[in-house]
């Protein structure tokens, strides 16, 4: 793993979050975007190498949704970058952790993303990065 990516939190409102995180970092989030398939809209600020990304859901059934009505808003997951997706989770599966996404997936930010279950994880969600190369 090569840094971490982003911190994604979960919020119930992406324009008022968007509003307050504005003005802790002072500066508006440099993407915002719908990802229909894990029914989110996602807002993303840089912070130094890293970024923050606000997750607000666009389902009551989606795993966000879930997740606030569950734990209420605030941080969800840590992603970290990594060189080769594939290779890194089949690495991570030989150690023994708890592959939720056997396959990467496009997610936001121009990213192939997989997940790792927190119950492998100390109860904390890890999300895997890569970047989408050409």
């Amino acid at each position: 793993m090569n840094k971490i990516e982003h911190i994604g939190i979960a919020v119930k409102n992406i324009q008022e979050s968007n509003k307050l995180f504005s003005a802790l970092f002072n500066k508006k989030p440099y993407k915002q975007e719908e990802v229909k398939s894990e029914h989110v809209i996602t807002s993303f600020f840089e912070t130094g190498e890293s970024k923050i990304e606000l997750l607000q859901a666009t389902d009551p059934e989606s795993a966000i949704a879930k997740f606030i009505e569950k734990k209420g808003e605030g941080i969800h997951h840590i992603a970290f970058d990594v060189t080769n997706i594939k290779e890194e989770l089949e690495r991570l599966e030989k150690e023994g952790f708890t592959i939720i996404t056997k396959e990467p997936k496009k997610g936001a930010d121009n990213k192939l993303v997989a997940f790792l279950h927190p119950k492998s994880t100390n109860g904390v969600l890890i999300e895997l990065c890569q970047e989408i190369r050409g």
